[in-house]
């Protein structure tokens, strides 16, 4: 490794090397779907006059939280969690609690044969949380539903946003750039990998709107990044870490699900320094890389986007979320420095 890397991760016009490395293939795999599509004809109407909005009270005094779900519509565990908790009657002891089904219409074109089709119906309903979009001139199917929900959230206290991932991986929170995120995270602490980050380049998620992340609020969002989509484990883990936010939350003395009766692992906080967007229409990673994997040296080729090369601006790089189907002006890879007494002897 050259000794003169830079404190970046793209080095530009480098592509002439490329014969030298193998790269991964950008192909989309197969996946087993393990999980059925809930049921939720029971669930669509809501109790508040808004589709899929379930809001409950308690007779005493406490903060407003929320559960949100099929913020993508082929993320299935947080639907089947949510559906769940309704069935069971799930009420709050103090406070009040929000149950809100997002992205319905494109949860219903749900397909096992190909699950990837349904995951929006006109645009990602993550990227319209801005108010230059909200109020702007535009329509879509998600900016209509975002417009129509939107001051819900303006009463939220605290928020779990659930989402799975379309790549196997361990799970993660994501807690956003405040650091009532990022306690809000580590007091759930299932998973117990916390992901601090400030999004995407291009468009703002549901956690990063200014309710959430104003000096001025008091009210704290983060999202669950539960395992692969439709694995019965990302379901599991969605159990796990709803009941510890709606016991953390102070709503609720006892957890919907039983939690494990050992300690859970100490919180590992990855702070993302750098959000690699593809710039091209080619952008290919070196090895069949895993959310989570650790790069031990800087300098160490990750990817090639068109001609640049994307290198570890710094030792011990954890990668967060690499998708090997990217497409241009999409995020690629997060880039996360994890403090030394998390850095494995099996990093890379």
């Amino acid at each position: 490794m050259s000794g003169n890397v830079k404190e970046t991760s793209r080095i530009p016009g480098k592509r002439g090397l490329s014969e030298t490395f193998s790269v991964t293939s950008s192909s989309l795999p197969s996946f087993k779907i393990e999980i059925s599509r809930p049921d939720l004809s029971h669930w669509e109407k809501g109790n508040s006059g808004i589709r899929g909005f379930h809001h409950f009270r308690a007779a005493k005094p406490g903060p407003h939280v929320a559960l949100t779900a099929l913020m993508h519509g082929n993320e299935l565990a947080g639907a089947v969690v949510l559906s769940e908790l309704l069935s069971m009657g799930i009420r709050p002891e103090r406070g009040a609690l929000s149950i809100i089904f997002l992205n319905l219409d494109a949860f219903y074109q749900f397909c096992p044969g190909n699950p990837v089709a349904s995951r929006f119906i006109h645009e990602d309903m993550n990227r319209l949380w801005h108010p230059s979009i909200m109020n702007s001139s535009k329509h879509s199917l998600e900016l209509e539903r975002v417009r129509e929900i939107f001051p819900i959230f303006q009463t939220v206290d605290h928020l779990m946003d659930l989402h799975s991932m379309l790549w196997p991986a361990p799970p993660l929170i994501l807690s956003g750039s405040t650091e009532r995120g990022l306690r809000l995270g580590r007091n759930i602490g299932i998973p117990s990998l916390i992901v601090a980050d400030h999004g995407h380049q291009y468009g703002k998620r549901l956690i990063d709107i200014p309710h959430f992340t104003s000096p001025d609020s008091k009210a704290s969002a983060c999202l669950l990044e539960a395992g692969q989509h439709w694995t019965k484990d990302s379901v599991e883990t969605t159990r796990l870490s709803v009941s510890r936010f709606l016991m953390t939350s102070g709503i609720c003395d006892t957890p919907p699900y039983a939690l494990p009766d050992y300690p859970s692992p100490a919180p590992v906080i990855a702070q993302v320094t750098e959000c690699i967007t593809a710039r091209s229409r080619s952008l290919t990673f070196t090895e069949p890389f895993t959310s989570g994997d650790i790069i031990r040296c800087r300098g160490t080729l990750l990817a090639w986007d068109g001609e640049d090369e994307i290198r570890t601006p710094y030792d011990n790089c954890m990668l967060i979320m690499p998708n090997p189907r990217t497409a241009r002006g999409h995020t690629a890879v997060r880039l996360a420095r994890i403090t030394p007494a998390h850095i494995p002897d099996t990093a890379q």
